[in-house]
């Protein structure tokens, strides 16, 4: 029985259309510059209500980092017409379900109604962006909460450091080089009106994506928009920073000591471009063929046919300026680590020399289809791909391209893309070790 290593990623937005069918959307902007964008689909009486805003880590201060993720817990405390503790309560008892996240380059709020309390929904999105509660006694409590949820997502869960180690090397002067939940000595230093500023900056509709998803009617819920949303003042233009890294020209070797942990683990990982760049998409597929499933290529040599590995996997972590491609193996029997990566090594190699077989590209043609039909099942993964391509990739139809797009990449790029991104003069290398 495995040994298993689970790291949950957000990866909407990577697949695939398995069909020809287009998903159709109705955008456009408020006065106060408020972008919405309306799906109809009449399939099931459920709506889903989103709203996207673009704050993620990237955009703090670097003395006062984890902001953005602890609003997206603050903004759950309630408004002027809402009592604190209320926003859940009210969501549950109209039989609905709510939540949010936040990565280094957005901020995401939804809810999912019975269709018949859409209007319900724009309300407590609108109260969440027109005055939310942000005082002492909320900041207070939020403080604790991320502080928990800090040790237990990474001070107390076996290998929950790999990516704050991989990317303080992997992103040296960038705000990447941090992870979103942040520095809870920056929480504890700052000021209520530090938490009142950042809110004001990023928390405004001409820095937000209001998106509607389900059985809905077009006119009818444009009037409730504007009803909900038109009072919400227009905020100072957000400019984003602009980071360009210096190409990393040698391997980084560094060693981690968890003592959450009995069984070693290697990383390796690679800086490559962002997520609106055509080899991003291309190094998912190569991931794929490499770690996607039990018959890819890594997992059969190393866990089924030579038995050196517990778990091996490799994967995109993709982000809007640049992306992080990692692999990482942990060892069985004994394996030494160094053999573990030089088994890993061998198959990128074999990638960046032979083309891959006919096979083997549709399969991976095959899984992508597979992968977009999961990620966009429900009314809520149509809306945050609609919602990630007008914020991230500058064009909502980004969903509807994926298909032809992954189409045209063809073998002989694979390869090169390969080539040109997983090199060891440009990777970091990560020993996480027990500490005893």
């Amino acid at each position: 029985m495995r040994y298993k290593f689970l790291i949950t990623l957000s990866l909407s937005g990577l697949f695939l259309c398995a069909s020809a069918q287009q998903v159709k959307f109705t955008e456009y902007d408020l006065a106060n510059g408020l972008h919405v964008i309306l799906h109809q689909d009449k399939t099931a009486p459920v709506v889903a209500v989103s709203v996207m805003y673009h704050v993620g880590s990237k955009d703090e201060d670097p003395q006062r980092t984890g902001f953005a993720h602890f609003f997206e817990h603050l903004l759950f405390e309630g408004s002027e017409n809402m009592k604190r503790g209320d926003f859940m309560k009210i969501v549950s008892s109209n039989g609905g379900q709510n939540n949010a996240n936040t990565s280094q380059d957005r901020t995401f709020y939804y809810e999912v109604f019975p269709s018949n309390q859409l209007e319900l929904g724009l309300w407590l999105e609108s109260e969440r962006m027109l005055h939310p509660k942000i005082d002492d006694a909320g900041v207070k409590t939020q403080r604790e909460v991320v502080k928990e949820e800090k040790r237990m997502r990474m001070d107390n869960k076996p290998y929950g450091k790999f990516a704050e180690n991989i990317f303080s090397h992997l992103f040296d002067s960038h705000p990447y080089s941090w992870q979103p939940i942040g520095s809870m000595a920056h929480l504890d230093a700052a000021k209520l009106d530090e938490f009142i500023a950042f809110f004001k900056k990023y928390y405004a509709p001409n820095n937000a994506v209001l998106t509607i998803a389900g059985d809905l009617d077009i006119e009818n819920t444009k009037i409730l928009i504007a009803k909900y949303f038109n009072e919400v003042p227009i905020g100072v233009p957000v400019i984003k920073g602009t980071f360009e890294l210096k190409p990393i020209a040698k391997q980084i070797v560094d060693t981690v000591y968890d003592a959450n942990i009995q069984i070693p683990a290697i990383f390796a990982a690679y800086r490559i471009p962002g997520m609106k760049s055509r080899e991003n998409k291309v190094l998912e597929m190569v991931s794929t063929i490499l770690s996607g499933g039990g018959s890819s290529r890594l997992s059969t040599k190393m866990v089924d046919q030579k038995k050196t590995a517990l778990e091996v996997a490799a994967f995109n972590y993709t982000l809007e300026d640049y992306g992080a491609y990692i692999t990482l193996a942990l060892p069985n029997n004994n394996t030494p680590l160094n053999g573990l990566l030089t088994d890993i090594d061998a198959e990128v190699t074999r990638l960046q020399s032979d083309l891959i077989t006919e096979s083997e590209y549709t399969k991976l043609q095959n899984q992508f289809e597979n992968g977009y039909v999961s990620a966009n099942s429900k009314m809520i993964g149509v809306a945050e791909s609609l919602a990630n391509g007008y914020t991230l990739h500058k064009n909502t139809n980004d969903l509807n391209e994926q298909l032809a797009q992954v189409k045209s990449i063809t073998k002989e790029e694979i390869r090169d893309v390969a080539r040109k991104y997983l090199t060891k003069d440009q990777r970091v290398v990560l020993y996480y070790l027990p500490k005893k």
